[in-house]
């Protein structure tokens, strides 16, 4: 297209006023909050994908975002106000104060309200602390914060606190404590003692060759861990065909309610994960890697701080691409991997339309090789063992194994290294040490919030992709939230839905009206059961993302498994 060229003698004198003009349009930048910021941004980049983790700076040192510092911050990096306060605002975990207006106290306390924790008594705990905290500390439910085993779960400040209780939390804040490494990790030193790195030093030195590595994985079944599924040896082939630079990114912001394995498997062995990572990044030919954290895990992160300093210190081999470390900031939609894309650039956490797909135009729009964090966990002992051991480890006709995180109702909740396929009542008496005391199993979750819901008399179904579709749920993630004759179907959809409310990101109307009419017409004794359909086909048909088209799930299984909770 051609912009047609104005002289600047016709613009006449419009352009004096430009000239006269001394700052930008917006706030006026405050020369103590810009001395501020640039004291805390130090020497960094002020490149534009670096925002959100600026944002993040301002927001721990002063425990809020202030109009003055993001005007601040917007002339600092050279954007528009605008855009800096789009970004923030989307963030769940930035707390913007307007002029004026008082700033939230020093302290948050965040109680999860996820349907494990819920269960579990989140609720008595956000009704009696405000009263006990007083004015000094705030109070705030918050969508699921990877705890579930732990459940009910909370977070003072970035400390988590877990199996909370009222004095568990006050003792948490008088410790005034800082989050803390996860302790009896496996750290660089101790796992190369154990053979680490070893495979790929050989993948480095020639003594492997790409192409048995990609077979491999194709033999073994291998699929992507994070819930879509799509086998990982074809991915590699895809990306690894596209024109370098090629780029990676890899999800660890595991936000479905009931999802908490790759917490648990990072704080046990983190390099088992960066080893498989540097390995898919040797076969793919990734020139720069991106590691995207959930914010919730603060002690990961320092682990994971920790480690790779470590790690780029003394390189296991000479031509190691570079690792950047990016944390989110509070949004569930986030662990769609074009949302995910998105949040790395420093933008607005919203999916993008396919095509292009990721493998072609992801990152900075270059062909992107994403991976969930427990996928690349896998890749260093699935090429020791072999394709044919992993895929010989299933059961019910199913290949491989699968880290389930399961919480709820049982003796034993966590996360369960077990075959994929097994089934759930198999899953709860061999690895979960059955139900809890007085607790009838009554139903299940099997794919955390948006997997469906299903009564304990459908309990021999095959716990794996593609098996649980035809009664319209999936296995996502394999989280499995297990409920008793104690809890309702109802009362978990109205969870569920509560929390698809809040978690959308309003990019589209099916999603954004949809969600929050679905929750006001479940919250009524007496349920709409056509209008709810219409609803469901509309939000599945039309819904940019997942979690748009899954979230009626929950709603459509009640209907049709659990019809006597609604007469």
């Amino acid at each position: 297209m051609h912009h047609q060229v104005i002289p600047i003698a016709v613009l006449g004198v419009e352009v004096s006023k430009q000239r006269k003009r001394q700052a930008p349009k917006g706030r006026r930048v405050d020369t103590n909050a810009l001395a501020e910021v640039q004291r805390l941004l130090g020497n960094e980049s002020r490149q534009r994908d670096l925002l959100i983790e600026h944002l993040h700076k301002i927001q721990d040192s002063f425990g809020h975002l202030s109009a003055r510092h993001l005007a601040a911050l917007a002339q600092e990096m050279c954007l528009a106000q605008t855009e800096v306060f789009e970004v923030a605002s989307f963030y769940h975990h930035f707390d913007i104060v307007k002029e004026g207006v008082a700033a939230p106290p020093a302290l948050t306390v965040r109680i999860c309200d996820g349907l494990s924790c819920e269960m579990a008594g989140a609720g008595d705990l956000l009704a009696r602390l405000p009263r006990l905290l007083g004015k000094e500390v705030r109070v705030i439910a918050a969508p699921c914060i990877g705890r579930c085993e732990q459940a009910p779960a909370a977070a003072v400040g970035q400390s988590p606190v877990p199996n909370a209780t009222c004095d568990a939390i006050v003792t948490t804040i008088a410790a005034n404590t800082t989050p803390r490494l996860p302790e009896g990790h496996i750290d660089y030193a101790g796992y190369q003692a154990e053979g680490g790195y070893v495979l790929l030093k050989e993948c480095a030195s020639g003594a492997r060759d790409v192409e048995s590595l990609i077979k491999t994985l194709e033999d073994s079944g291998l699929r992507g861990l994070g819930g879509a599924g799509f086998p990982s040896g074809r991915k590699w082939r895809i990306v690894r065909a596209e024109e370098a630079p090629r780029l990676m990114a890899v999800n660890i912001d595991e936000g479905e309610p009931g999802t908490f394995k790759d917490r648990v498997l990072l704080e046990q062995d983190p390099h088992r994960f960066l080893e498989g990572m540097l390995i898919a990044a040797w076969a793919v030919g990734i020139a720069r890697i991106y590691i995207y954290l959930r914010d919730e895990y603060h002690g990961c992160r320092a682990l994971l701080e920790t480690e790779l300093e470590k790690l780029k210190a003394h390189p296991p081999i000479a031509a190691m691409p570079e690792i950047i470390l990016r944390r989110g900031a509070g949004a569930y939609i986030c662990g769609e991997e074009s949302a995910m894309i998105e949040s790395i650039e420093g933008k607005r956490g919203m999916p993008r339309l396919r095509p292009p797909y990721v493998a072609q135009v992801g990152l900075f729009g270059r062909p992107t090789l994403e991976h969930n964090f427990e996928t690349l966990f896998w890749v260093r002992e699935l090429i020791e063992k072999g394709g044919a051991w992993f895929a010989a480890q299933g059961r019910n006709g199913r290949k491989g194994l699968r880290s389930f995180s399961v919480s709820g109702r049982v003796k034993s909740p966590g996360v369960k290294l077990a075959p994929a396929g097994i089934t759930i009542q198999e899953l709860i008496d061999e690895h979960c040490g059955g139900m809890q005391d007085d607790h009838k199993f009554y139903a299940y979750l099997p794919g955390g919030a948006s997997g469906g819901i299903l009564p304990s008399t459908m309990n021999d179904i095959p716990l794996d992709f593609d098996t649980l579709q035809p009664y319209g749920c999936f296995i996502g993630s394999a989280a499995v939230i297990v409920l008793s004759h104690h809890d309702t179907a109802v009362g978990a959809a109205r969870n569920m839905m509560r929390f698809f409310k809040y978690e959308s990101c309003g990019q589209c109307t099916p999603c954004r009206n949809g969600t929050a009419k679905a929750s006001t017409l479940i919250e009524k004794p007496t349920w709409d059961i056509e209008l709810l359909a219409d609803l469901s086909a509309v939000m599945r048909d039309a819904s940019i993302c997942g979690l748009g088209q899954a979230a009626p799930n929950p709603i459509d299984c009640v209907v049709k498994y659990f019809p006597h909770e609604l007469a």
